[in-house]
């Protein structure tokens, strides 16, 4: 597993090893102690699997009370996945990471606990499978605005409407949030 520091200190962009051949390919999509070797001991408790069509945004979503780092991979078609730095005192609140996740790239972003994470659909059809590592727990879910100006995300809608749950729709922007429900950065 071959690990790529992004723009975003703690958030990290994987790359497996994939053999292919005429046949197909073969990967390991997770090895716990290839995950700890490359620095993420991380112990991941549920999996998600979403499928969507092209134009699908979903989130920005986050769990306060019950954190998640996640890792998310793509495995059909091409999405556009962003983590956001939403913690308090963090030198790097309100900064974002990108980068297109692919059937084809096999890349993997690592989001740690203290992110936001959301993702537009690129292709016809898309789906992302990820690790969290707690728990779904909807009382703790909290998000905020896909579109917030202040964080400046360059999303390649290339022509598209984003597609948007009611809830998504709703989220505020990052600067309006209450500071008790941001998570606190602990260096």
């Amino acid at each position: 597993m071959k690990r790529t520091e992004t723009s975003l200190p703690g958030v990290l962009l994987l790359e497996p090893v994939v053999h292919q051949d005429h046949r197909g390919f073969f990967m390991e999509s997770f090895n716990q102690r290839a995950m700890e070797e490359i620095g993420i001991h991380h112990t991941f408790v549920q999996d998600n699997h979403s499928r969507s069509q092209r134009g699908v945004l979903r989130g920005f979503h986050y769990q306060l009370g019950r954190p998640q780092a996640k890792l998310l991979r793509a495995t059909r078609g091409r999405i556009f996945d962003v983590a956001v730095d939403i913690r308090r005192g963090s030198p790097d609140f309100g900064r974002w990471a990108g980068a297109e996740l692919t059937e084809e790239n096999h890349l993997m972003l690592f989001a740690p606990e203290g992110f936001a994470h959301g993702f537009l659909v690129l292709s016809d059809i898309a789906e992302l499978q990820y690790k969290c590592s707690d728990f779904y727990a909807p009382e703790h879910e909290l998000g905020i605005a896909w579109n917030d100006p202040e964080l400046g995300i360059q999303w390649p809608l290339e022509g598209l409407s984003p597609i948007l749950s009611d809830r998504d729709r709703g989220w505020t922007k990052l600067s309006e949030m209450q500071p008790a429900d941001l998570p606190r950065y602990e260096p």
